[in-house]
């Protein structure tokens, strides 16, 4: 009896311990099971891996400082931008040299890399297979957006000195006005517009290089002034009068206080008198900085003024005058008189007319001061120069030497009278024979220019079906 009581307390305890050591192990592989569930959904999240997610990142402000005030300025994607655009020659560069002279503002020189970006954006979005590859390789338009946003946002803020407010000058920036308006969402743009008689004839007269553009034909400039105006105008009243406003280039010119007032109380900067003359600023410790490159530097150096409003009157030929309706249906669409030969722009203000005629006067102290302005820009140029060959010494490629210079890899193959040739005891220094084709080089030169010839007809056959050559560097993409 008592054997069989002992063997029933063991069995009863061994079934005891075996629910709990079942309830233990259940119980340790369900959270070691969560645990490990938890760190892989944690690390797909990290890794943008689940549908739907993206890395953002939590700080967006960034801040760069004056190093001769040692004051620091925020910037962001979501600062109040300042872009201004137009065709090229409408009157951008002296509206951000206007600007550039309030103390808040600080405009620069364009930057030729941003509408460059832009255009190739488009053209990612145009072409459906390149836009696919894209696609495979995961670059979406919200990761190509952050990151043209960025790259943007940084030249703006560091191509010149800090301000409170950025502004950016690129003409054909604003052929994207729709788009910048959304990754730039508080951005505001100025869109300067001009006749386009005169844009046409200040772009051919300057030889102002444009894809597309056939710089020698009025007809064909005017009809590619008229689709571009049209793009950028139609955006401008797509994003609404709260964050485009159109400045009339002949009217910022006859009236700049009245127009300056309204574009300021725009942009909500303070009135300040020193828009009113920018020529005091320039060149100058902190104040507006030109470059050498630009068309119009010439021309924004002096006051505002009344010399480019009606010099392109008698240029225009008078098949395109008879045209001009067909040409540039947009002259009728901005309010310019199409058929006005020279038009009435309106009268000047008396500030603008002493300005004009005093600069008639003073030509040669304008003269002096535009190469007073040059030469500074050169120094610092070449004082960025330096400073970089000095960092990176490899970096820059030392200059070819002159052809003369060059040692000959196969100094006798072609010409082995060639000292003959240098001490003008050569067959070329010798009367040609009667009748007879000339000497080798005369051979030459004419299979030289035979060849030149050749590449001028090509040149004006790509002219005349208006395929755009490889711009020359300052021309406009």
């Amino acid at each position: 009896m008592i054997a069989n009581s002992i063997v029933r307390h063991v069995l009863r305890d061994m079934a005891r311990y075996s629910k709990i050591r079942t309830l233990a192990t259940v119980f340790a592989t369900a959270s070691i099971t969560f645990l490990l569930l938890q760190s892989t959904c944690d690390e797909k999240k990290m890794m943008g891996g689940l549908n739907n997610q993206r890395m953002v990142q939590r700080s967006t402000d960034h801040v760069i400082k004056d190093k001769q005030t040692d004051k620091e300025y925020e910037y962001s994607r979501d600062m109040p931008l300042i872009f201004i655009g137009g065709m090229p020659r409408s009157g951008t560069t002296l509206m951000r040299a206007m600007l550039d002279a309030h103390p808040d503002v600080r405009c620069g020189e364009e930057t030729r890399v941003i509408p460059r970006l832009l255009s190739m954006r488009q053209q990612w979005r145009k072409s459906v297979k390149e836009h696919a590859r894209l696609l495979e390789a995961g670059l979406t338009d919200p990761v190509i957006d952050d990151a043209l946003t960025a790259f943007i946002l940084e030249i703006i803020a560091k191509h010149g000195d800090p301000a409170p407010r950025l502004c950016n000058k690129d003409p054909f920036t604003l052929k994207s006005m729709t788009y910048l308006h959304d990754v730039f969402p508080h951005g505001q743009y100025l869109l300067m517009i001009r006749d386009g008689r005169a844009t046409v004839h200040s772009i051919i007269e300057r030889k102002v290089t444009i894809t597309g553009f056939d710089i020698t034909s009025y007809r064909d400039c005017l009809k590619k002034w008229n689709t571009a105006v049209e793009s950028m105008y139609n955006q401008c009243l797509q994003v609404g009068p709260q964050w485009c406003l159109p400045v009339y280039y002949e009217q910022l010119v006859l009236h700049p206080e009245e127009w300056m007032r309204k574009i300021l109380g725009f942009l909500k900067v303070d009135w300040d008198t020193s828009v009113l003359h920018h020529e005091d600023a320039i060149g100058k410790p902190g104040g507006i900085s030109l470059s050498r490159r630009e068309p119009s530097t010439n021309q924004v150096i002096k006051p505002v003024n009344l010399g480019a409003l009606t010099s392109w009157v008698g240029h225009i030929p008078d098949d395109v005058k008879r045209d001009m309706n067909k040409l540039a249906p947009m002259l009728d669409k901005l309010g310019y008189d199409p058929n006005a030969y020279p038009p009435n722009y309106g009268t000047p203000d008396k500030e603008v007319l002493e300005k004009s005629n005093r600069i008639e006067k003073e030509s040669e102290k304008w003269a002096e001061n535009m190469k007073i302005v040059q030469e500074n820009k050169r120094k610092a140029v070449d004082d960025v120069i330096k400073q970089e060959k000095l960092a990176d010494p490899n970096r820059f490629v030392p200059d070819r030497p002159p052809m003369q210079q060059r040692p000959q890899k196969f100094p006798n193959r072609m010409n082995p009278n060639r000292q003959q040739y240098q001490d003008g005891n050569g067959p070329e220094n010798k009367p040609k024979p009667a009748g007879g084709k000339g000497t080798f080089d005369d051979l030459m030169k004419a299979r030289m220019e035979g060849d030149r010839q050749r590449q001028q007809q090509q040149l004006h056959q790509r002219r005349q079906r208006r395929e755009p050559a490889h711009p020359r560097v300052g021309g406009y993409y």
